[in-house]
């Protein structure tokens, strides 16, 4: 039986478990949301797309073919009620699964609130303003804006959604963080979420000077996790450990 990989000290970093607990689950599904809500993490993360009928719908790519072999859906292209007709394979096997399926945002919210996890929920893609209000309304709808953490590699995204929520917890997506970079998102108040191996300890502490804390994705190997802990970071995004 796969088990996550426990770390013997996080030293208070919050662990967030990458597209669900993906490890051990098909990414981005609801049994990857539940793995992940029955342990230790603090958060769940997904990804988030808009459909062509102006629904959302999580999953990672922007085609559908990687986790439903035999399909080739273009996401924000295609209608919502055929997207959640589409079938997921398996992670073990590569079987489609009649129990898995794209899930929508709100199945998704209702999962962390049953497990009292924190949403961090990537905005993929560039959205409109218009997308984003609707995404936090409906949001909003589950009483559960205060308990998400929006990402994004969308900068223009994360304005509109600083324009409509200014107090909103941010991150914003990157794989290095130069200076400029770090007073911009000081200036915006956002956080950052950078690739771990990008970062130093003074990298760290640049960001905790200007206010800015640091998510770092994907940390898979214990002593990579073991390493950022030491650095100061205050969060880490796995597929694996605990």
């Amino acid at each position: 039986m796969k088990q996550t990989i426990a770390l013997s000290d996080k030293g208070g970093v919050c662990m967030i478990a990458h597209r669900g607990l993906s490890g051990l689950e098909t990414e981005n599904t609801c049994a990857a949301f539940v793995a992940a809500g029955n342990r230790s993490y603090f958060g769940i993360e997904t990804d988030v797309h808009v459909t062509r009928d102006g629904r959302y719908i999580l999953i990672h790519d922007d085609r559908t073919g990687r986790v439903a072999p035999g399909t080739d859906y273009a996401v924000e292209e295609t209608d919502y009620a055929l997207l959640r007709s589409v079938r997921l394979a398996d992670g073990d096997s590569g079987r489609t699964r009649g129990d898995l399926c794209l899930p929508s945002l709100s199945e998704y919210i209702r999962i962390c609130r049953r497990y009292g996890k924190m949403a961090v929920l990537e905005l993929k893609n560039a959205m409109r303003k218009e997308d984003i209000r609707g995404i936090c309304e409906e949001i909003c709808t589950e009483g559960a804006l205060s308990d998400v953490i929006f990402i994004s590699f969308s900068m223009e995204n994360l304005v509109f959604l600083r324009e409509l929520y200014p107090t909103q917890a941010a991150q914003y997506l990157c794989e290095r963080a130069e200076d400029a970079l770090l007073d911009t998102l000081a200036a915006r108040k956002l956080d950052i979420d950078i690739y771990y191996e990008a970062l130093t300890a003074e990298r760290v502490r640049a960001c905790h000077d200007r206010g800015i804390r640091v998510n770092c994705w994907t940390v898979d190997r214990a002593e990579a996790a073991t390493a950022l802990v030491g650095m100061g970071v205050d969060y880490i995004t796995t597929n694996i450990l605990e």
